[in-house]
């Protein structure tokens, strides 16, 4: 397995090149020269011989723009780096910094627009700098990624001037490069404080040692009336000629794997409150895979994930520790909605071959409201046969709030009845997963990741695993 990429973005730096075929221009104040020198043509009204003194003053102008060009740096003289102050991350604000380096010896005042795609901002960002003679300066603009994955960002385009203002020249940094928006790290860090600070990581440390039916071998004991004779050594009975017992203790450390569907359903666009941003619902499954993979991973357990469509977009295997942390990071980065429905059959064949011993599956996913049992229940189903499923559907919080409203139409009554078949049928879907032993819930997006990591924390402390 290749090691995930550092998780800031590497500072990238480039020297300026001419941008166009003609890499000058007038400045704003040549301009405003010329308008001036058309005020000769007042007193041309009486003595026409003063239009000479016009041209003149135009040739005086053009002078004046010949000597400010050449007074600017040339671009090779400028070299422009792109800083990341942190790791862009979905839905989270951040800043990103451009720095300049002025190696002539000319002072110079420079706008610079960064070549950003919409999935970090909206509209390339425009900024303003002044750059000292042999010195650096630097600026920042505010990105706020709407989605996860690579995004490239381009050139850094220039127009600067010197004091004068009487020319320009046009330039542009070869800043090209790919960066990674992860999901929600605040989230998941958060989620992990939350259980540091009520002590639940040290009762997880300590690692208690009960004795019990788990399945890590303790000791070896003489047998006991009342004893499994599953548990008989042989070996040991023959050697000692008496029957031996071994004696388990309760594990601590467990198998946790992620299973989380990016079919057509998890398209489904959700308006975050009080921000101008949509997020989708595999968006928010993607946060509440981060946070529960950040918390079990605190609390020792070894942690997988799967993520589906069509075909298997991420297998990691069950691991523990801060770079395993550090590769799940990356490949829920790189998790992406299919229009497709998705292949639950091939997610459920994957993760039983990959899984035998059994483990606890959560299963981050939705549902259509079809006659029929939809397919991913019926697979949640056959996985509880070896492993402790909590299935956890993403309900619309349109259609709750539809079937909550009293209708005052017609056509609200139609709306408001079929949203309620809807939810009826959800629930009855639900249930039947609870009667078979699943820990099935149907959560608004938003409270996802703390639904699933308080679940998690819950069976853990109850040792149902």
């Amino acid at each position: 397995m290749n090691a995930p990429r550092p998780l800031i973005p590497p500072e990238i730096a480039a020297r300026a090149v001419s941008a166009r075929r003609l890499p000058f221009a007038f400045g704003p104040r040549f301009f405003v020269g010329l308008l001036l020198g058309l005020l000769w043509l007042v007193p041309a009204w009486w003595s026409p011989r003063l239009i000479a003194a016009m041209f003149v003053w135009d040739a005086i102008m053009l002078l004046a723009f010949a000597v400010d060009l050449l007074r600017l740096p040339n671009p090779s003289q400028l070299e422009v780096r792109r800083i990341w102050e942190h790791a862009p991350a979905l839905a989270t604000p951040s800043n990103v910094s451009l720095a300049m380096q002025n190696f002539s010896n000319a002072a110079i005042r420079c706008a610079l627009v960064d070549e950003t795609p919409v999935a970090l901002r909206k509209a390339p960002p425009a900024l303003d700098l002044f750059v000292a003679p042999a010195a650096q300066a630097a600026t920042s603009y505010p990105i706020l990624p709407g989605q996860r994955g690579d995004v490239r960002l381009g050139r850094v385009f220039l127009r600067y001037q010197s004091y004068l203002g009487f020319a320009e020249r046009w330039a542009a940094a070869n800043l090209a490069q790919t960066v990674r928006v992860l999901p929600d790290l605040e989230q998941a860090r958060q989620h992990a404080l939350y259980l540091i600070r009520s002590r639940q990581v040290e009762m997880e440390k300590r690692r208690r040692r009960q004795r019990g039916n788990g399945r890590e071998f303790e000791s070896l004991r003489d047998y006991r009336q009342g004893d499994d004779l599953r548990d008989i050594c042989w070996t040991a009975t023959a050697r000692r000629h008496q029957l031996t017992t071994r004696v388990f203790e309760i594990e601590r450390s467990q198998a946790v794997w992620i299973v989380l569907d990016a079919g057509r359903l998890l398209r489904s666009e959700i308006q975050e409150p009080n921000r101008d941003l949509r997020l989708s619902k595999l968006d928010y499954a993607v946060n509440a895979a981060l946070s529960l993979a950040q918390v079990a991973t605190q609390c020792g357990d070894r942690v997988g994930l799967l993520a589906y469509g069509r075909n298997i977009q991420q297998n990691v295997a069950t691991g523990r520790g801060a770079p395993h942390l550090r590769t799940i990071v990356d490949s829920l980065a790189q998790v992406h909605p299919e229009a497709a429905e998705a292949d639950h059959s091939r997610a459920a064949r994957v993760l039983l071959t990959e899984q035998s011993r059994r483990s606890l599956v959560v299963w981050i996913t939705d549902f259509a409201e079809t006659p029929t049992t939809p397919e991913v229940i019926e697979y949640a189903i056959q996985m509880t046969q070896r492993h402790l499923v909590v299935f956890t559907a993403m309900n619309q919080p349109d259609l709750t709030l539809l079937a909550e409203t009293t209708p005052k139409s017609k056509e609200e009554m139609y709306r408001h009845a079929a949203a309620l078949e809807i939810v009826h049928r959800r629930d009855v879907l639900l249930r039947g997963l609870r009667r078979r032993g699943v820990f099935a819930f149907e959560l608004v997006p938003g409270l996802l990741a703390s639904s699933i990591v308080n679940q998690y924390l819950d069976i853990k402390e109850r040792n149902l695993l």
